[in-house]
């Protein structure tokens, strides 16, 4: 540590030359990242849509919503030559395929084309004769008539599928001309919310950085002090945007990965710096020397950042186990965060403080404990029963809209209404039938694997396109929930077929799914409905193991903080309890639709990747909070004080300074609040009500209740892990009591 103090300016110049480098890496962060990630790439839905995008021309991924101008109709010359226009421009490029045109549909209507005649079912169940291109015509144009679709697949990967809609848009989505052109579809969708998220960042950091600044000065004392967080803050945005650039290369990493970057890169700079600094003024008020001071510093709270970040980086690892890339993202840019702003903070801050020294004092003498704080304390343990019991039972009663929680997966309603693709998602629901860009469908194949990889087994494709397919086909179409199918494909050995659901997409992909395949083959069910079902089902299979793994890293790290079993239990049943009341206030509020005209949202299930992201991030982040307090509490405890002092000590010496940061941070997530992207205000105003309560309700009157019924059963443990922990865990005995500390 004596380096950091001697040679201050060194590391600061070897700090600014680092910073260079990441900033450098990190402008490339965006062109590297990606909008989808919530589908499981091993799941049925993910290989269905393996096989058509090889044999069928792929799944309707864009789609051009023509209304032509002035009450004009469809058919009129000039939209129709606009349509032609813009169809002959898609066929001319290589990366468009299965382009399908309400205006080509009708000419060939109109000239006797049969087209590809299929069966479908009408509401008295009994097959109907095929339309052929006529019905392709009609499912195509809207209801009331005043719009038709033209849709297409763009192929490629997913970065290059993404860029090429971009261009397509950029070239064919006008309001001018003879009719108005908009995008919609996955990939309309996509390129819309990147565009969102963009803009969204750039106000939530314009409304929380110049806030964050005044409540630093504020809390800080001076324009200098308040200046270190957002040194530490910038290293680690910039640093963690560099690793995702990097990362982004090389394997799948998710846009929406960047808001919990600048959110939590800020907000753990506010925290570590405060710890730092505020402990850094205490050794200086007690008469000691810069360098002393410094060390001090490092050796106190600079070992409670350590504890605190790996408690955070333990939680948000959890998202490593799923298999959906959304969540890996988080986990990707939360570690990466968490540990730069360690780092930045045990190595540039220490230099900071040793250049700055006595400058960096406050110009009025501040106590070392908050008065307030102290009395809170006093008051809870007084009557510990009396104060839990309610608090508690208030949180459960917020949790209670869980209980109706709906899942689901992010589609055009996520944006606001003003927004192009959300207009034509809109115009879908109310005038267009299923039919026209949304089926389940279903393909009888052999082996997937084998299939995939374009190498069907020997003789399996007399067999699929024999009779059994088609009897299965038939099986299918006879279910209830089936309105209609098209005329089986077959290419490559498999056979394709879209089915349009009658009512609940979710149950008829269930449905299909618990029928038999026909022998020696196997039945792969894809569409939207079933990659949201696989979606689930991945996440929530996975859910157990990422808990058990939440619980035990953060059981092991509290235990060798304390050398406790108790605390650590506490805390986990204490967060639980938080987060249950954080998730029932986001089912109530944007579930249920509540707030939904104040916040410009539409009201609709909650997205199960987003509620695992919140748990964990929440989690790691009151984990946070918990190792500032039992740091001081545990600090006094080891120099001879009782439980009920320690407790009294430790919330009084860290109360102002959590809540303080737990308020810088809680507003650059209440920022994301005014996103134009519904679960982007959910993770951010759920985050930040969660950081609100934990600082407050957990740690001023849940935690000094626990304590004070539990006494002197807070510091048990049994007498292996006692030993262990002598030898392995974190102890300050042999250390100077500070004065302030010691039992009079």
């Amino acid at each position: 540590m004596s380096f950091f103090v001697r040679r201050g300016r060194l590391v600061l110049v070897i700090s600014a030359a680092a910073l260079v480098v990441m900033a450098f890496l990190a402008s490339g962060a965006f062109s590297a990242l990606k909008s989808g990630g919530f589908d499981d790439p091993q799941s049925d839905s993910s290989r269905a849509a393996a096989l058509l995008n090889r044999d069928f021309g792929g799944q309707t991924n864009l789609l051009l919503l023509v209304a032509p101008a002035n009450g004009a109709a469809l058919d009129s010359p000039p939209v129709t030559a606009l349509a032609r226009q813009i169809t002959t421009g898609l066929a001319a490029r290589g990366d468009v395929e299965s382009i399908s045109s309400y205006w080509d549909a009708q000419a060939a209507a109109s000239k006797g084309g049969d087209g590809q005649a299929g069966g479908s079912k009408g509401e008295d169940g009994q097959a109907a004769a095929s339309k052929g291109e006529g019905g392709q015509a009609a499912a195509l144009k809207g209801e009331d008539g005043r719009s038709a679709l033209i849709t297409m697949h763009v192929s490629g990967d997913e970065a290059a599928s993404a860029e090429a809609a971009k261009a397509i848009v950029a070239a064919y989505a006008k309001r001018d001309g003879p009719a108005e052109v908009r995008a919609g579809g996955q990939l309309g969708v996509g390129g819309d919310i990147g565009d969102q998220l963009a803009r969204s960042l750039a106000i939530a950091e314009g409304i929380a950085v110049p806030v964050t600044l005044v409540l630093l000065i504020l809390a800080f004392g001076s324009l200098l002090s308040a200046l270190l967080p957002l040194v530490i803050g910038i290293i680690a945005v910039a640093g963690t945007f560099a690793e995702l650039a990097v990362l982004g290369r090389l394997t799948d990493v998710s846009l929406y990965s960047v808001n919990l970057t600048t959110a939590l890169g800020l907000g753990l700079a506010v925290d570590y710096s405060l710890l730092m600094v505020n402990r850094f003024r205490e050794e200086l008020r007690r008469g000691a020397d810069v360098e002393s001071a410094v060390a001090t510093t490092v050796r106190t709270a600079g070992r409670t950042i350590v504890f605190s970040s790996a408690t955070v980086a333990v939680a948000l690892a959890a998202m490593l186990l799923f298999p959906v890339y959304f969540l890996r993202s988080f986990a990707y840019a939360g570690i990466g965060v968490v540990v730069i702003a360690m780092i930045a903070t045990l190595t540039t801050l220490p230099a900071l403080l040793a250049v700055l020294g006595t400058r960096l004092a406050p110009r009025r003498a501040a106590s070392d404990e908050s008065a307030f704080w102290r009395r809170v304390a006093t008051a809870v343990m007084r009557r510990p029963v009396a104060i839990a019991l309610p608090v508690m039972a208030a949180l459960l009663f917020l949790g209670t809209p869980v209980l109706h929680i709906a899942f689901g997966t992010p589609d055009d309603r996520v944006l606001h209404s003003s927004v192009p693709s959300r207009q034509v998602g809109d115009v879908l629901r109310a005038d267009y039938s299923a039919a026209a860009t949304s089926t389940v469908d279903v393909l009888v194949t052999g082996t997937a694997p084998a299939a995939v990889a374009g190498a069907a087994p020997a003789g399996f494709a007399s067999d699929v396109a024999g009779k059994a397919p088609a009897a299965f086909a038939a099986e299918v179409a006879a279910l209830p929930g089936v309105a209609g199918t098209r005329a089986p494909r077959t290419a490559n050995g498999t056979t394709y077929l879209a089915v349009t659901a009658r009512g609940d997409d979710e149950s008829l992909v269930r449905a299909i799914r618990a029928l038999p395949a026909p022998a020696g083959t196997t039945v792969l069910v894809g569409g939207a409905a079933a990659a949201l079902i696989d979606g689930n089902d991945a996440i929530i299979g996975t859910l157990p193991w990422a808990a058990l793994w939440i619980a035990l890293t953060t059981l092991i790290l509290l235990f060798l903080f304390t050398g406790s079993v108790v605390l650590p239990v506490k805390a986990l049943v204490l967060n639980v309890l938080s987060l249950s009341a954080v998730f029932g206030v986001l089912v109530w509020i944007f579930q249920d639709g509540h707030l939904s005209g104040l916040l410009g949202f539409t009201a609709m299930p909650v997205n199960t990747a987003m509620i695992v992201l919140m748990f964990c991030i929440a989690f790691g982040l009151s984990m946070d909070y918990e190792v500032f307090l039992l740091a001081r509490i545990k600090e006094a405890h080891d120099h001879g004080a009782g439980t009920v002092d320690a407790v009294a000590t430790g919330l009084a010496r860290t109360g102002r300074i959590v809540t303080t940061a737990a308020a810088l941070l809680a507003i650059t997530f209440f920022a994301f609040g005014t996103a134009q992207v519904s679960f982007i205000q959910l993770f951010g105003i759920g985050t930040g009500i969660a950081i609100v309560l934990d600082a407050t309700i957990i740690r001023g009157l849940l935690v000094p209740a626990f304590m004070r019924v539990a006494g002197d059963l807070n510091w048990w443990a049994p007498a292996p892990l006692r030993r262990l922990h002598d030898r392995i865990g974190l102890t300050e005995k042999d250390e100077p009591a500070p004065a302030a500390l010691v039992p009079a």
